[in-house]
């Protein structure tokens, strides 16, 4: 591995810890950089979730005031993205990778969709229950993110924003407590699609790749907690959209 390569790795790792940190799809800047360097796809895929469990860590580490006053909630999602991460990480080692490639930009457009109304779905869904999480809309929430979880543990990318479009709408809450809840359930999504991964096919795994990604997302992700948790809530809806447009363009192209 030649040091424009370690170079290069490492400061995607430190870039996508930031973004998943602030927003979500950091994978889009991993993982087409170890395709650049010609490593194979589901070998980049598998290194690459590994690596970010570093970022996500730190990243969750930072908004932990804002998640402490909805642990009882976590609590309660966190099995969904649990058991969707299992499912996403077997789907990943037993199908092509073409039989998520539709589906995907759609799910993310739909999930910026999702953000971009989310405050006003979420009024008028307040408007109807009393501004509480009723049974109904926790049985969507957790049925959402066991989805999330599925396609996070697949491929990973956009999946914060699917958490975040999905929670704009279900939590009559802040967008910066939703933010740190949805890197807290990253967190659950992408160690146990990791742990799948390192059991099922451990050949798969570029452990100089992941320890890479590993070093430069964890400073990425303290770094994005630091800058998300500033912006207020316009500017991180609106970078949300940014980034998820990007996403969908890259993916697409």
């Amino acid at each position: 591995m030649s040091p424009l390569e370690v170079g290069a790795i490492l400061l995607a790792g430190v870039w996508a810890g930031m973004i998943n940190t602030i927003v979500g799809s950091g994978t889009l800047v991993t993982f087409p950089t170890l395709l650049f360097f010609g490593y194979p796809p589901v070998s980049a895929n598998i290194s690459n979730s590994l690596g970010l469990v570093a970022g996500g860590v730190s990243g969750a580490w930072g908004y932990r005031r804002e998640v402490a006053p909805f642990l009882d909630l976590v609590k309660k999602l966190a099995p969904a993205s649990l058991v969707g991460s299992v499912i996403g990480a077997l789907l990943l080692l037993v199908l092509p990778e073409s039989a998520f490639e539709a589906i995907v930009p759609v799910l993310i457009a739909l999930a910026l969709l999702l953000v971009v109304l989310g405050p006003r779905l979420s009024r008028w869904a307040a408007s109807q229950h009393a501004d509480e999480l009723t049974t109904g809309r926790l049985v969507a929430l957790i049925a959402g993110v066991l989805v999330a979880g599925a396609y996070g543990g697949y491929f990973g990318a956009a999946q914060g924003i699917l958490l975040v479009g999905l929670m704009s709408v279900l939590l009559p809450v802040h967008i910066q407590a939703i933010n740190g809840i949805k890197n807290l359930l990253g967190v659950i999504v992408n160690f146990t699609a990791a742990m799948v991964f390192v059991i099922v096919d451990p050949a798969q795994v570029n452990w100089t790749v992941v320890l890479l990604i590993a070093v430069g997302s964890f400073a990425g992700g303290f770094i994005g907690a630091r800058v998300g948790r500033m912006m207020p809530a316009w500017l991180l809806r609106a970078t949300i959209v940014v980034i998820g447009v990007v996403a969908i363009v890259v993916l697409l192209v």
